[in-house]
């Protein structure tokens, strides 16, 4: 439960706005899709005219959300009262959509959940305790606008908190994020599809690259990687943009406190996941390297060569290995 206090400038810039542009970050997950798209259909609830962007749109197994279909893919027109930053740290974050919206809009309210937050922005919905963006949001909607939950709102929120907690495994579920949980499905939202769709689901074209990826696997002093070359998604006729979840799938691994996967953009930048078990944190190795999240699961984009990338942070994965068994005794 959060104070009434935070909400007081956020409210009164949505009451006083007409037009509002809510955005989140760059290769969106399910928390930022959710919180983008719950605090849209929030806001058009009560009158408001709102905008929903990201850059390069909802990623496929996401378009079930509803309203995705509506959300742009890249803003170059339009001006707004209010831009809604949700779920990004930083206002670098937000792309060239953020951008535009920030240049094209009178105030900004920054919602998000990360402990890293740099508190851009006019008003700041930032509440680090929080186990996702989307349970900020739900407690902005429910205490602070009081508004009722409709069943777009609820199947939006959940999303974004299934997706962050990885179906509420992560260390920091609380149990009220099992109580915010049921009140979404009471409200409409569905566990069993936004679990089938997230975390049960994954296109034949991501095992093509999983294939190539497996065979560069290492493991050392409990940090498990892999890497992935941009060509190896031109062997295989697959689109880069596809969802791979390689990390999360490797922190499985017995022998491993922390898994990596390192993949190459079509630029030649190294997009860097990460992934831990509880009592190992790689939130701070990733906030170390420009990037950012949380303890158990973070990233950050990294500038060189595949080989060079994982000089530089497997070293800092074994201290993290070693730092947490150090907390565990």
């Amino acid at each position: 439960m959060t104070t009434t206090s935070i909400w007081t400038e956020a409210n009164r810039l949505v009451h006083d706005a007409q037009r509002i542009v809510v955005v989140t970050h760059v290769a969106p997950d399910g928390d930022a899709i959710g919180t983008l798209l719950g605090v849209t259909h929030a806001l058009r609830g009560i009158g408001k005219h709102v905008d929903a962007a990201v850059d390069g749109g909802v990623p496929d197994y996401l378009r079930y959300v509803p309203g995705s279909e509506a959300v742009i893919k890249q803003l170059a027109e339009g001006q707004w009262d209010v831009f809604i930053s949700v779920d990004s740290s930083d206002e670098a974050r937000t792309g060239d959509s953020g951008a535009y919206a920030r240049a094209n809009s009178r105030a900004v309210i920054n919602l998000d959940h990360h402990i890293t937050n740099t508190r851009f922005g006019d008003a700041h919905l930032v509440i680090a305790e929080a186990v996702s963006a989307a349970e900020v949001a739900f407690d902005w909607v429910t205490q602070g606008l009081n508004l009722p939950l409709t069943r777009d709102i609820a199947q939006s929120l959940l999303t974004g908190m299934v997706t962050d907690t990885l179906g509420f495994r992560t260390s920091n579920v609380k149990p009220r994020t099992l109580e915010i949980a049921q009140t979404l499905m009471a409200a409409g939202g569905s566990l069993t599809e936004i679990t089938a769709r997230t975390l049960d689901s994954r296109p034949y074209d991501s095992l093509l690259i999983w294939r190539e990826a497996f065979e560069t696997m290492q493991l050392e002093d409990g940090v498990v990687w892999v890497s992935i070359p941009y060509n190896a998604f031109e062997r295989n006729h697959v689109d880069p943009a596809v969802e791979l979840n390689l990390s999360e799938f490797l922190v499985k691994v017995d022998e491993a406190m922390v898994a990596a996967s390192f993949k190459q953009e079509r630029e030649g930048d190294i997009r860097l996941s990460l992934r831990s078990k509880p009592g190992f944190d790689v939130g701070s190795v990733a906030f170390s390297l420009g990037g950012g999240g949380h303890k158990q699961a973070s990233g950050a984009t990294l500038y060189g060569t595949l080989e060079e990338a994982a000089a530089q942070v497997v070293p800092l994965l074994k201290a993290a290995v070693k730092n947490g068994m150090l907390d565990i005794r």
